[in-house]
């Protein structure tokens, strides 16, 4: 019925009635108009008024004063991460300079970079772009980075203290002590004239020289391989084996005291010096070897600290650590 409703009008002018073109049009646009008039004047008093309408504009306000928070805390999240990330860098350089104390290999720039990474890390959010991506981006990524830092450096330290009480066991036992009290040349070591066959021979040991019956000490700790007398000119020996590729020998000893499979600690009475086997006088002979290689002793003595000074100075150790 509409469709077929016309509109007229009466003109002064002319004096009889005119025909309103696209009245349908002109009343459909004026009725948009005023609608969106209303609507504007709703939105606006509903703005005005604190939303009571429910529209949603408090919300947005508040997530768009939440989203800045955000990015301030996740600022100085950043800033604290860069911090902890200096941290780590000296923590790194003790730690080479501790490996290098414990004979472990420093680990090297490349080594370092290739094990905690530093690629951007992209944000699984399509939704973030511009700025909000690259906060977070670089926020990952630090952490992706401390992370792999923290666990190299544990390693690292793990490693440290390993090798730390694998070297309080290997140093313990190498033969780092003179084991009599007496005086010996430190060119005793090598070829020399023999004292009885009067022909050149390698000496591979050096001669203490003291009193029969002088105290003789173990230089490290180890297990007794031998003990008792010999066919040759060494006469009555003593042979400890301590382990890492480590043994010694005591020669042209007097009295035993030990007995063969026994544990001993450096600086332990291991026997009485004397005369027996081939001597021209009474001394102790004494060897090292490294894997069969005979070694020079004197290259072993610790600032040739003798075993009574030694236990000495163990005994004191112990006690300032409350040690039985």
């Amino acid at each position: 019925m509409l469709r077929n409703m016309r509109f007229f009008i009466f003109s002064d002018s002319s004096l009889h009635y005119r025909e309103v073109r696209f009245f349908k049009v002109k009343l459909l646009g004026s009725g948009l108009l005023l609608g969106l008039l209303v609507l504007s004047l709703i939105l606006l008093v509903n703005y005005v008024t604190s939303d009571p309408l429910g529209l949603g504009y408090d919300r947005m306000s508040l997530l768009s004063t939440e989203n800045k928070i955000l990015k301030d805390q996740i600022h100085d999240l950043s800033k604290k991460m860069s911090f902890v990330q200096r941290t780590l860098d000296k923590l790194a350089e003790r730690g080479n300079e501790l490996r290098l104390l414990v004979d472990l290999k420093q680990i090297d720039p490349d080594t370092r970079s290739a094990s905690i990474g530093g690629t951007k890390q992209p944000v699984t959010n399509p939704f973030l772009v511009g700025e909000a991506d690259d906060i977070l981006s670089n926020a990952r990524t630090l952490i992706e980075k401390l992370t792999h830092e923290v666990k190299l450096q544990q390693t690292s330290y793990e490693e440290i203290s390993h090798q730390v009480q694998y070297n309080k066991v290997f140093f313990a036992h190498i033969p780092a002590i003179k084991p009599m009290a007496g005086h010996y040349s430190i060119n005793g070591f090598g070829m020399r004239l023999h004292p009885v066959l009067h022909v050149y021979r390698m000496h591979e040991g050096i001669d203490v020289i003291n009193d029969v019956g002088t105290n003789v000490y173990a230089s490290g700790d180890g297990t007794v391989h031998f003990a008792g007398r010999t066919a040759g000119g060494y006469g009555m020996v003593i042979e400890i084996t301590h382990g890492f590729g480590y043994s010694t020998l005591y020669a042209h000893l007097s009295q035993v005291l030990v007995r063969p499979g026994q544990a001993v600690k450096r600086g332990e009475l291991i026997a009485k010096s004397g005369r027996s086997g081939l001597v021209s006088g009474p001394h102790l002979h004494y060897e090292v070897r490294l894997n069969g290689w005979k070694q020079n002793p004197v290259d072993y003595f610790f600032d040739d600290i003798n075993a009574a000074r030694y236990r000495t100075l163990l005994a004191s150790t112990k006690n300032v650590r409350g040690e039985h």
